[in-house]
């Protein structure tokens, strides 16, 4: 844990950190958008291949829509940038959060949930599906825990400012 604690005094330091805890005002308010709109892409394009498989809109393929998943790859991108940014602009807000360690929490169990999809060979079984097709229960578990952890993502993260007393 001192490690951590010194490598967060050094990035304190940083002009870098300095510029966008406030020198460069500009520099929170746009990653806060950017934020957003990462994770309206990652959600809305991850969020309606989930509840397909789950059995809403059954009259689409899921090959369909799975092509809207490098949007939600894009968004997540976007929001992995931005949430260093925020990092590097104030570490000491996020390190001791428990509400950021829940969130990291979050989005790792969605990793291994994402990773579980496609090593698993969980779209393997669902890719040819068409529509009206039932995908099998291990795709609708995928897509269960998937929404479960996009969404406490979200909710941790909006926690951010009211857990604890770090902003």
């Amino acid at each position: 844990m001192n490690l951590i604690i010194e490598m967060n005094k050094w990035l304190m330091t940083t002009n870098l950190s300095h510029a966008i805890a406030g020198r460069q005002p500009w520099i929170w308010p746009l990653c806060e958008t950017l934020h957003f709109i990462g994770l309206a892409l990652l959600i809305g394009c991850i969020g309606v291949l989930d509840l397909r498989m789950l059995g809403v809109a059954k009259d689409m393929s899921i090959h369909s829509i799975h092509k809207f998943v490098p949007w939600g790859i894009a968004g997540f991108i976007l929001n992995l940038i931005t949430g260093i940014t925020f990092y590097i602009g104030a570490p000491f807000q996020y390190v001791h959060n428990f509400a950021f360690q829940m969130k990291l929490l979050f989005i790792a169990i969605a990793g291994f949930n994402v990773m579980y999809f496609y090593l698993g060979g969980v779209l393997h079984k669902v890719e040819a599906l068409g529509p009206g097709a039932n995908p099998p229960l291990s795709a609708k578990i995928v897509s269960l825990v998937s929404i479960v952890m996009w969404f406490g993502v979200l909710y941790w993260g909006r926690m951010l400012p009211f857990v604890g007393n770090a902003f």
